[in-house]
């Protein structure tokens, strides 16, 4: 459906925020202003750049969509991504920020070698990688819905915006559009809320138009599976090198622990709004396509002026995650998998250059795999790509923080293929019968308990 007011107010408020983006790129001046914004920032702009790449598809649109599905079992990305954050700020933020590095892998390499570094950054950006496809999916389900344009199309629009928001400014031009897109949320989303209620009744009507069971079940996948999907953004979350990358942007380590706190209670509520809205659908339009719940309540229920804006909003949303996502992965490719590789040092003019770089040739993949996985369900996306991330660098970090010197490097180093190796298997072979995080992790843990007790490290 295409209805020139939603054009007209989606295009002037994507085209500030992209100007924005653009124009942040006035305040780099080195790799360093690139990667972590210069280390200054507060912890108000450390919470936007945490909740700016960390909500984004799959915790509005993927949310909705799982609430259209199967009611509030949709809610699991954003609680889990919240109690990450936590955990975040509780146990990690002040050691990471410490240490003052640019990487997680960097961190690694104290404890498990040098070889640690670059297997851990390839094996992170591959997750990575997956989580920015399922935002471009999230993207081209929101664009073809306002605008009557063809898929392939929508995937080019949304890397383009990608480019636009981080190609110049870089993490500058993330914590920025991060901190817009997080006010844009509440307001948008707060007021489709209100709307929702209204036309339900309220609560009493909205909690009596489903069955209990499966529709106010958070568990309705099962125990195993529901506390599975949590854990895996506890662990995802704090593996995960674009979200450890705005800990270390803090001017320090209070800070960044209290931004990782303030992102923890933003969360919550984008999960619950978007949940309300995915089940309103339901209930009135039954047979859409399940991705489409919530671009498709815009169109149908708000006012094309104030619905262009919630359209625009979700986008930059959306676009923001995978430039934040991208970003992190950049920024591994110039610091930890380059340097490896070339055998060489890296100035800082090539390091700027290398990260720049890298962001054009991640999103040229992006673009060919977003291709080729059209049809596939958005949070799958989210979910595979958490644990694959928590798989190679969760146990590994939490081992070397508790241990210290007397963490078992050899097996850590063998812990992040192996673990890894396994769920990517267990995906591909399509077998669920245990979640496979909780083979990952359990696999990991055994190898570091085992060789620690045995005083062995092989």
């Amino acid at each position: 459906m295409t209805n020139l007011p939603y054009l007209i107010t989606t295009l002037i408020t994507l085209s500030i925020v992209s100007y924005l983006g653009i124009s942040s790129s006035k305040k780099v001046l080195n790799s360093k202003d690139f990667n972590l914004g210069g280390r200054k920032f507060s912890s108000t702009q450390v919470a936007a750049s945490i909740v700016g790449t960390l909500v984004g598809g799959a915790s509005t649109i993927g949310t909705a969509q799982a609430a259209f599905v199967s009611g509030i079992n949709g809610l699991w990305f954003t609680l889990g991504a919240s109690l990450g954050c936590f955990f975040l700020g509780a146990f990690l933020s002040k050691p990471l920020r410490n240490a003052e590095i640019q990487t997680i892998p960097e961190f690694m390499t104290n404890y498990y070698g040098s070889k640690s570094r670059v297997t851990s950054s390839l094996i992170s950006s591959i997750a990575i990688f997956i989580h920015i496809t399922g935002q471009v999916l999230a993207s081209v389900a929101l664009i073809t819905a306002l605008f009557s344009i063809n898929e392939n199309t929508a995937v080019l629009i949304t890397i383009i915006l990608i480019i636009s928001y981080i190609f110049f400014g870089g993490f500058f031009g993330s914590s920025l559009v991060g901190s817009i897109k997080t006010m844009l949320l509440y307001t948008t989303l707060t007021y489709a809320g209100i709307l929702v209620l209204n036309k339900f009744g309220g609560f009493s009507e909205f909690f009596g138009s489903f069955p209990k069971d499966p529709w106010f079940n958070i568990f309705s996948n099962g125990l195993f599976n529901g506390l599975a999907m949590g854990f895996s953004l506890v662990v995802g979350v704090s593996s995960t090198q674009t979200y450890l990358q705005a800990i270390f942007s803090g001017k320090n380590a209070y800070e960044s622990r209290k931004g990782a706190f303030i992102s923890a209670l933003l969360i919550p509520p984008i999960g619950i709004l978007s949940t309300l809205i995915g089940m309103f659908m339901k209930v009135n339009h039954p047979h859409i396509i399940s991705k489409q719940a919530l671009p498709l309540f815009v169109i149908e229920y708000l006012n094309p002026l104030i619905g262009g804006v919630v359209i625009a909003t979700l986008i930059i949303s959306v676009v923001a995650t995978g430039a934040g996502l991208t970003l992190g992965i950049s920024t591994m490719i110039s610091r930890d998998i380059y340097p490896y590789f070339t055998k060489s040092k890296v100035n800082d003019k090539k390091e700027l250059l290398i990260n720049r770089s890298s962001v054009l040739l991640i999103l040229f993949f992006v673009t060919i795999m977003v291709f080729l996985n059209l049809d596939s369900l958005i949070l799958k996306w989210a979910f595979l790509s958490m644990t694959l991330r928590g798989t190679v660098i969760f146990m590994p970090l939490i081992f070397a923080l508790i241990l210290k010197e007397k963490t078992p490097s050899k097996t850590g180093y063998s812990s992040m293929i192996i673990s890894p190796s396994i769920v990517i298997l267990l995906s591909i072979l399509n077998i669920n019968i245990i979640n496979p995080l909780y083979i990952g992790l359990g696999i990991s843990t055994t190898m570091f308990l085992w060789a620690y007790m045995s005083k062995s490290n092989i």
